[in-house]
C-alpha cells in the first residue's frame, strides 16, 4: 500500500489535486457554478510551475470538448469541467468524442438543468450524457472524486473511450471533508507517462498518418457503430481490472455497485452520488426497528452493471429507485429504467417503484427515504395502489 495523508478538502479541492498529481498535458477551462472553483484551484497550481499542463481559456463548453477531442486524437493526455448547462451545450461534441475513440476525462459538478434556473444539485445534465457511449462513474464524496478522477485517467486510455466523473454541485464540491492524499509518485507510476504511443493512432505519429473525423456513408456506418457497441461492452472488464489494481495501493475495494445490509433485505433502496450516505443512515433506523431494509448504491453507471444488480436484488420483495433527475415521459427516472432493465435478465422479479428526488438541490433527509420505504412496503404488500411507477417524494403541500 501507498504512503497517505488526510487532508481537509472540499469536493473541487481534492479534485484539483487529483489533476495536480496526474499532471494533464491540455486543460480546457471555461466557468460555470459549481465548476468554477475547481479550475481556479487547479490554475494556481499552473501558475505556481507545479504542473506542465497547457490552460486553454475556451469560449464555451461547445469549444472546452472540441478542443479536447483535439488534444486527444493529438495523444495529449486531457480534460475539461463543467457542469448542467455546460453539459447541455457541449453534449454533441460528446457523441464525437466517443464515436473518434479518444481518451478524455470530463467531471461533471452535477447541476440541474434551467427552467427554473438553478445553480444547485440533481442529475438531470448526466442523464444527458447515458446514451453517449461516455464511460461514467458517480461519486458519493470528496474522497471517491479524488480516487475515481485517478483512476478514469488509466480506465479511459485502456478502453480508448471518453470517461466521465460525476459529483454532486456544493454538495460535495463545496463541502470540506477529511481525505486520503496519495503520495505523489505513487499517483504518477499509477497513471504512467504521457507519451503519445500509449493510445494507437496517435494524430501526430506522422510515420504513421490516421484520419480522423471521417465521414461514414450508410454502407459503412452501422458496421462503425457496431464496433463501439461491441467495444464498449469490454469496458466491464477494463473498469474491474482497474479498480482492483487500485485497491491494492490505495487499501479502498471499489465496485461497480455497493451493496449495504441487503444480505436479508425485503426492502432495497437505490440511488446514486451523495444521497447514498443518508440512505444507509436511513437503513440503520428502519433496522433498529426491526423492518428488514438494505441499501444498494451505482457506482458505474455507464456501462449499466446490468448483472451485478440483478444478482444483488435476487432475494429482495421491493426495490425503491431514487432517482435525482425526470424523465417526463410518463414512465420513470433513468435510473429506474436502467434497474427496471437490468431485472428482466435476473431470475427474481421484485415489486419495483420510482421516487424522484433531491431536484435543485433539495436537502434529502432520513425522514423522506423512510417515507419511500414506508410507501414501496404498502405498495408491495397490496395495502395501497399505484397508478404510476413513478411519484415525487418531497413536494410540499
Amino acid at each position: 500500500m501507498a504512503q497517505t495523508k488526510v487532508v481537509a478538502l472540499t469536493g473541487n479541492q481534492a479534485a484539483a489535486e487529483a489533476m495536480r498529481q496526474i499532471n494533464f498535458d491540455i486543460a480546457a477551462v471555461y466557468p460555470i457554478s459549481p465548476q468554477t472553483e475547481l479550475m481556479g484551484f487547479f490554475a494556481e497550481y499552473v501558475a505556481n510551475g507545479e504542473v506542465d499542463t497547457e490552460m486553454i481559456a475556451v469560449d464555451g463548453e461547445h469549444s472546452a470538448m472540441a478542443t479536447c477531442i483535439g488534444a486527444a486524437a493529438a495523444g495529449a493526455r486531457t480534460i475539461t469541467a463543467s457542469a448542467g448547462p455546460g453539459i447541455a451545450y457541449m453534449v454533441e461534441n460528446l457523441y464525437v468524442a466517443s464515436g473518434l475513440r479518444v481518451p478524455i476525462v470530463l467531471l461533471d459538478v452535477n447541476r440541474a438543468l434551467s427552467a427554473p434556473l438553478s445553480i444547485h444539485c440533481d442529475h438531470a445534465d448526466s442523464m444527458l450524457t447515458r446514451d453517449t457511449s461516455w464511460i461514467s462513474i458517480f461519486c458519493e464524496n470528496a474522497q471517491e472524486a479524488y480516487h475515481s478522477i485517478i483512476m478514469s485517467v488509466k480506465i479511459s486510455e485502456k478502453a480508448m473511450f471518453p470517461i466521465i466523473v460525476n459529483y454532486d454541485g456544493y454538495i460535495v464540491s463545496h463541502s470540506i471533508e477529511d481525505v486520503e492524499i496519495l503520495d505523489d509518485e505513487t499517483v504518477k507510476n499509477f497513471v504512467g507517462p504521457s507519451d503519445i504511443h500509449r493510445i494507437p493512432h496517435p494524430l501526430l505519429d506522422i510515420k504513421n498518418p490516421v484520419t480522423y473525423g471521417a465521414t461514414a456513408q450508410p454502407d459503412y456506418y452501422t458496421e462503425c457503430k457496431y464496433q463501439q457497441h461491441v467495444d464498449f461492452l469490454k469496458v466491464y472488464d477494463i473498469v474491474r481490472e482497474v479498480f482492483e489494481e487500485f485497491g491494492q495501493i490505495a487499501g479502498r475495494k471499489y465496485d461497480f455497485i455497493e451493496e449495504y445490509k441487503i444480505e436479508d433485505a425485503d426492502y432495497i433502496g437505490i440511488s446514486m452520488g451523495s444521497s447514498f450516505g443518508t440512505l444507509k443512515d436511513t437503513v440503520d433506523t428502519l433496522r433498529a426497528q426491526g423492518k428488514k431494509v438494505g441499501a444498494l448504491k451505482v457506482r458505474l453507471y455507464r456501462p449499466f452493471p446490468v448483472k451485478e444488480i440483478a444478482k444483488a436484488l435476487s432475494n429482495a420483495k421491493g426495490v425503491a429507485v431514487l432517482d435525482r433527475a425526470d424523465s417526463f415521459d410518463g414512465i420513470g427516472g433513468p435510473l429506474f429504467k436502467d434497474i427496471a432493465s437490468a431485472l428482466l435478465g435476473g431470475s427474481n422479479r421484485p415489486f419495483v417503484h420510482n421516487f424522484i428526488y433531491g431536484l435543485g438541490g433539495r436537502e434529502v433527509l432520513e425522514e423522506d427515504f423512510i417515507k419511500a420505504f414506508d410507501r414501496l412496503e404498502r405498495l408491495e404488500k397490496g395495502i395501497e395502489t399505484r397508478e404510476n411507477f413513478v411519484e415525487y417524494l418531497q413536494v410540499r403541500e
